[in-house]
């Protein structure tokens, strides 16, 4: 959805792709495979087959969507809304009539997490110290980058510190959250789970392609300028065309997860999704003007949307009343974007007074 956003596009279909890719890995698992081969959940490559078939129907949906709003002159809005309506009704239309598919592939199920969908105590030691290494190393380069194009470098001292604080919260985090939890009736550290190491894998990736390569840079000056980036000699349909292809996949990944974490493919899966997705968007940083946000951002304001859905669940408030809150978030983070935007500080904390009253009104009320 940052991507999106950043080409001044928007996709509304995200929760309804992601419920339909789910739906068909599950199918691939349930139906397809043991129906055409004779094959059980029991062979190994049966995950593997139902990912990459989610990955790529995810690309070539997204690849369609994607084609039609930059070659065809579509509005996103109308695109994504048509796509929203349509997977969502394809769901029903796969012969099952709605029907729960389950159990899924074990392997398949280590996705989403669980008591076997964790590195462990030496994965997550591992894991942690490779993070260590990768700041160490990402601070020496970026020091080493500007001194190649004589820019101005920070002291040495805060080079080194940076570092030595990046891996101390690192370890931290390890040794008190990933370790510190143990499997329920045993002694074991469940360590890092894999739906976090994905998350980690994926947002390295997405910064990798923002900030490093072309695509990234044109994304966010066709976000910026449109009409200048296509006289500059960017080809904007085709960009255009890939934040959507990558949308599809990123769905898919995200649809793995959560069928996985259910053991089940069910016809609700990602409703309302695509709320919280443009809500975390817009809270880390990502404005519907497009060509400003980062990725980064969109991560921060994607655990904050789930913290305060789960923070609610938690005080028992009731689902009418968690939509209303997001609702009000929603509109509230819109607004003080637009208020930054043309520079208005009044509106800004006005916006943000409001929104907090209202959302804190809703959940007082909705309280048991």
């Amino acid at each position: 959805m940052c991507s999106s956003d950043l080409s001044r596009n928007i996709d509304l279909s995200v929760g309804s792709l992601l419920g339909f890719l789910g739906y068909v890995m599950a199918m691939v698992q349930t139906r397809w495979i043991p129906d055409t081969f004779g094959f059980g959940l029991e062979r190994k490559f049966t995950w593997i087959v139902a990912l990459a078939v989610g990955v790529l129907l995810g690309a070539a949906l997204g690849a369609a969507q994607g084609a039609i709003i930059s070659y065809g002159g579509v509005p996103a809005f109308i695109v994504t809304l048509g796509g929203f309506l349509v997977f969502r009704g394809l769901i029903f239309r796969m012969g099952e009539q709605g029907q729960t598919l389950s159990p899924l592939d074990n392997l398949f199920q280590r996705l989403g997490g669980g008591t076997d969908g964790s590195l462990g105590a030496i994965g997550s030691w591992v894991l942690g110290v490779a993070g260590c290494a990768a700041i160490v190393v990402s601070i020496y380069l970026a020091r080493a980058r500007r001194k190649r194009y004589e820019l101005g470098v920070r002291p040495m001292a805060v080079d080194v510190g940076l570092a030595v604080v990046g891996s101390a919260i690192v370890l931290a985090v390890v040794a008190f959250v990933a370790i510190g939890y143990k499997v329920p009736k045993t002694t074991r550290a469940a360590g890092v789970a894999y739906p976090v190491l994905i998350l980690m894998i994926v947002t390295m990736g997405m910064v990798y392609i923002s900030r490093r390569r072309k695509f990234g840079r044109y994304v966010y000056a066709i976000g910026g300028n449109p009409e200048a980036a296509e006289l500059g000699g960017i080809d904007t349909r085709k960009t255009i065309m890939k934040t959507y292809i990558l949308m599809g996949v990123l769905c898919a990944i995200s649809a793995a997860i959560q069928t996985a974490r259910l053991n089940s493919a069910v016809t609700n899966l990602g409703v309302q999704n695509e709320l919280d997705v443009i809500s975390a968007a817009v809270i880390g940083g990502t404005s519907f003007a497009g060509g400003v946000g980062t990725i980064a951002g969109a991560v921060l304001g994607a655990v904050i949307m789930q913290s305060l859905r789960s923070g609610m669940a938690l005080l028992a408030i009731d689902s009418p009343s968690q939509d209303i809150v997001v609702g009000v978030v929603l509109v509230t983070a819109v607004a003080i974007d637009s208020a930054v935007r043309l520079g208005r500080r009044r509106a800004v904390a006005m916006s943000l007074v409001v929104g907090l009253v209202l959302a804190a009104v809703v959940i007082q009320t909705g309280r048991p």
